[in-house]
């Protein structure tokens, strides 16, 4: 229709005419806004998230004043055995060297290899996966030198804690190291070794399987032994690494102190294996071969036979763990008629240039005397009396001397007290009592030749060492203390107490030298050199009672004469044999001693040595 017109609603939005109704609030329409109606909160709602704040905050800090100040200490006594690692000390021993220096007792690092089978696990495994006890065992056989189903055996169907072997070397337990193998572990420990074997173990000892010292210096010098060592804390950060600060001052320190010995390594096993060589000839029953400095007192060498290894002393019989030499009594004899002399000569009882009427045989009190050959050798003068050996002549010197001066020198001597000695286990001797001795004629009598009281062949060494050093009984010593690194220490100082006139002992020195000239000692002669001794072969006595056919065969020697300086004794237990003496048996032991003294020491010879005549000894 011309001229008219329709309206339109606007696009998108309904008339405002059509009466129809608004679209919903929240309509997802396009082109509509939702409209959120703000609300006033309720004071009380407000109170409510107040107070809950305000509580949180006040249980917060109770809590930390609760840490801090109630259970502080408790955790921080907790976190720092978190954070601190102990170090415990394995209990190492000082290391014992002889007097040039040479190992003969030392801590090595040993260890014993523990297995956990629930852990076995190679390098390059799955963290979670575990290994057979098979093939850790094949690989352990390799580095182990042991047989595969052996160490299957020892681990068994076990999960954990299963020994596998104790005693490994540092070498061999980083070769286990080095397998990587988890469930693996190297427990340390110290283990007491003694390089020279059977050599010293007379005198050092040796430590049980317990670390506990059973014989010899182990065991009587044992604190000295102990090293220095301190249990102390160490803090680790998370990843482990040590902190500096939790370490104490002097923590780290760890001693090197030795014990030094007066003993030479070199000596030792000469003596050791001449006297076994002629114990075992003999068929002797035990031998011991003492050599001493008889200026300072220090022994050289100190070696007995049976002896034991101290490495392996669960294979000997305990009996050899003792040092008989130093432990046990004995009649010295004829090896102490030099000091009985020099005691009559001390007392002015004798005169050096007199004479005995040796007759061969007497009686005192009873009881019959006589001379080991029974042979009379007439009118002697005091050197004869040694050479001879005369028993005889000696109770004819000594009758001289009274009784009661007699008994008092040799307790003088110290025969009946125990020896200022570092040697561990020294005993006393016996003496008769003052009253016993000189109640009775046949004790002073039997006294003059060496019997009838006892001592230890150390004793014996001692006093002959003081007619050696001019009069002074020194102090019989093995060590020379304790000495930082390798730093050795110097030899004793002469020392001990002056008992007899240096006169008198150089007047019976000069004696000794005429028994090895003259007399039983010729067997000792050396060329070049003035050598003194004197023989003994004593009666064996056993609870008071001399036991029939025994007998103890020594030689005692002084080198050399000319200035007396070393004191070698030869003791031999019940050699067998009609032909064994102190010539026999003891001295062919002592000249091998002094042989290999004479080159250690380098001692000069006495007098020009004529190589013609040394070259005929020899032949």
């Amino acid at each position: 229709m011309a001229g008219s017109f329709t309206r339109r609603h606007p696009p998108g939005g309904p008339s405002h005419r059509t009466g129809c109704p608004p679209s919903p609030r929240g309509s997802n329409r396009p082109g509509r806004h939702r409209v959120v109606e703000i609300q006033p909160l309720s004071s009380a709602r407000m109170l409510a998230v107040f107070l809950l704040l305000i509580t949180a905050l006040g249980g917060l800090g109770l809590r930390l004043a609760w840490l801090q100040i109630v259970d502080g200490h408790r955790l921080q006594a907790k976190a720092r055995a978190i954070q601190t690692h102990s170090i415990t000390p394995l209990g190492q021993r000082r290391t014992i060297v002889d007097r040039m220096g040479r190992l003969v007792a030392l801590d090595e690092e040993r260890f014993t290899l523990w297995a956990h089978p629930r852990y076995f696990n190679f390098p390059g495994d799955e963290p979670q996966s575990v290994r057979k006890p098979e093939d850790v065992a094949e690989k352990l056989a390799m580095v182990l030198a042991r047989p595969k189903q052996e160490i299957l055996s020892a681990i068994g169907d076990r999960r954990s804690g299963v020994k596998i072997t104790t005693g490994l070397d540092p070498e061999t337990a980083q070769s286990v190291r080095d397998l990587g193998i988890s469930g693996l572990d190297l427990e340390a420990y110290p283990q007491r070794i003694y390089p020279q074997a059977q050599l010293f173990a007379n005198v050092v000892g040796f430590l049980n399987l317990e670390r506990v010292p059973q014989a010899g210096l182990e065991q009587s010098r044992d604190t000295d032994l102990q090293r220095q060592e301190t249990t102390f804390s160490m803090r680790r950060g998370a990843d482990g690494t040590p902190l500096p600060d939790g370490i104490q001052a002097g923590s780290l320190y760890g001693d090197d102190l030795r014990l030094q010995l007066t003993l030479d390594a070199r000596l030792q096993q000469v003596a050791q294996q001449a006297l076994a060589k002629q114990v075992k000839q003999w068929g002797a029953k035990r031998g011991a071969a003492l050599v001493m400095d008889a200026r300072t007192g220090e022994m050289l060498a100190l070696a007995s036979t049976p002896t034991y290894d101290p490495n392996r002393f669960w294979s000997y019989n305990p009996g050899v763990f003792r040092e008989w030499s130093v432990q046990d009594l004995y009649e010295p004899g004829s090896t102490f008629k030099p000091i009985n002399l020099a005691l009559a000569l001390q007392e002015k009882a004798i005169d050096p240039k007199g004479t005995v009427n040796d007759v061969g045989q007497l009686t005192i009190g009873g009881w019959p005397i006589f001379n080991a050959d029974r042979r009379a050798n007439g009118v002697i003068d005091f050197p004869t009396v040694l050479q001879a050996s005369s028993n005889v002549g000696m109770v004819d010197a000594m009758s001289r001397v009274k009784p009661s001066h007699f008994w008092r020198w040799l307790h003088t001597l110290g025969i009946d007290d125990v020896p200022d000695t570092d040697l561990p286990g020294a005993v006393a001797g016996q003496l008769k009592t003052r009253a016993e001795f000189t109640g009775s004629a046949i004790e002073p009598a039997t006294a003059a030749f060496g019997q009838g009281f006892s001592l230890t062949p150390l004793k014996l060494i001692q006093l002959h060492a003081m007619l050696a050093n001019g009069g002074r009984l020194v102090s019989p010593h093995i060590t020379r203390g304790l000495r930082s690194g390798d730093a050795l220490a110097s030899g004793s100082k002469p020392g001990g107490m002056q008992l007899l006139d240096p006169k008198i002992t150089r007047t019976v020195i000069d004696w000794m030298e005429t028994v090895v000239e003259k007399g039983s000692g010729k067997g000792l002669k050396i060329p070049g050199y003035r050598l003194g001794g004197k023989t003994g072969t004593a009666q064996k006595a056993q609870n008071g009672v001399y036991i029939p056919g025994a007998r103890i065969c020594s030689f005692v020697a002084v080198l050399p004469i000319e200035d007396p300086r070393y004191v070698v004794l030869v003791v031999v237990d019940e050699p067998q044999g009609g032909n064994a003496y102190g010539s026999t048996v003891a001295v062919p032991v002592t000249k091998e001693i002094i042989e290999a003294l004479l080159v250690i020491e380098k001692v000069p010879p006495s007098t020009p040595i004529d190589n013609a005549k040394v070259t005929k000894s020899l032949t």
